[in-house]
């Protein structure tokens, strides 16, 4: 009894611990699918909420280019400068009037949005347009 313990602590004291190569090389491969799945679905979640921002820029904007027509009549002087004066938490990259109407713009990341008023829709339009 007393040897098959001596052989036991020797065996334990004689191995080296760590892992193999071919663990570490598994375990990298784990890694690499997860990446490969989760990578393009954080981009596509990333660029939906991109667009989704820049539209609520917009219809955030609405009431305030509104806003300047009661105030003057017609939406000549609307920038973007003017309708922060109405409402200082706006998020714009460009605004402009005519006498009868509006366009709004706004650019979050590489997405846009932008609407034509009153009345008009908001719609994506691709990035640089604002």
């Amino acid at each position: 009894m007393i040897r098959f313990m001596e052989k036991a602590q020797r065996r334990l004291r004689n191995e080296e611990s760590g892992f193999t190569l071919i663990e570490l090389l598994i375990v990298l491969v784990i890694i690499g699918i997860l990446l490969a799945i989760a990578v393009p679905s954080y981009l596509g979640f990333r660029d939906r909420a991109n667009q989704r921002a820049a539209a609520a820029n917009v219809r955030a904007a609405i009431p305030a280019a509104e806003a300047y027509y009661a105030d003057n009549g017609n939406y000549t002087g609307v920038t973007v400068a003017t309708l922060e004066l109405i409402d200082a938490g706006l998020s714009l990259n460009t605004a402009s009037g005519t006498a009868a109407t509006y366009t709004l713009c706004s650019q979050v990341g590489n997405r846009a949005s932008t609407v034509t008023g009153p009345g008009g829709a908001i719609t994506d339009v691709p990035a640089g347009t604002c």
